[in-house]
């Protein structure tokens, strides 16, 4: 098992880290910690009209932190997780209202990546926002995170995971619930193509 210490130790500090997800570079942050937080939105300030994407060790900890899913959302949870799918769901109002937009949060349980073995360990829910400037491709590597993060990685405030991200397409987000119980419907196309989605939501027999 690799040895996340470093990672670990600076996630609980209230510090950031940089860590390749399964396609790129993520900004982890606890969701616990205002702190935390705080650091995050002073190294890659984000609009009011966004969230900040999850990650989580398991489907038992998005329970924590969602209200009850649909059959929906548990369906393409079942199938898809551990991988590239993004639901955003309904949030308990525990969360801090910086991770959640519309009273929703977005979340998944990654694939086999450095990111998702340090969420694994850390056993509670992160943020994975890109690493990356507004606008910006997302870093692919440590180098080119220390490049566009120059100044919170020489202050100490991020802590970078050494390494590379394959790339390749992010996660597909939906969201659930919006229009009803049973509604559905994709907000970015991603890794997992639609069509593989409406599968498994086809032969759920709580589908009509």
């Amino acid at each position: 098992m690799t040895d996340w210490r470093g990672a670990l130790e600076a996630l609980r500090a209230g510090r950031v880290v940089a860590a390749p997800t399964e396609s790129s570079y993520g900004l982890l942050a606890d969701v616990r910690q205002p702190q935390a937080l705080g650091e995050l939105l002073a190294i890659k300030p984000r609009g009011n009209d966004k969230g900040q994407p999850l990650i989580v060790p398991d489907a038992k900890v998005w329970r924590e932190l969602v209200l009850a899913p649909s059959a929906h959302a548990l369906r393409l949870a079942e199938r898809f997780w551990p991988g590239p799918l993004t639901l955003v769901t309904p949030a308990r109002d525990t969360l801090d209202a910086r991770v959640t937009l519309n009273d929703c949060v977005a979340v998944r349980v990654p694939a086999s990546c450095p990111a998702a073995e340090i969420v694994a360990q850390y056993g509670a829910a992160l943020t994975a926002t890109s690493a990356n400037d507004p606008g910006a491709p997302p870093c692919l590597s440590a180098v080119e995170v220390g490049r566009v993060f120059d100044a919170a990685v020489r202050a100490g405030r991020l802590f970078v995971v050494p390494g590379t991200a394959p790339g390749g397409a992010p996660s597909t987000l939906v969201k659930l619930g919006e229009g009803g119980e049973g509604s559905w419907r994709v907000i970015r196309e991603g890794a997992i193509p639609s069509a593989a989605l409406r599968r498994v939501l086809n032969s759920d027999p709580t589908t009509p």
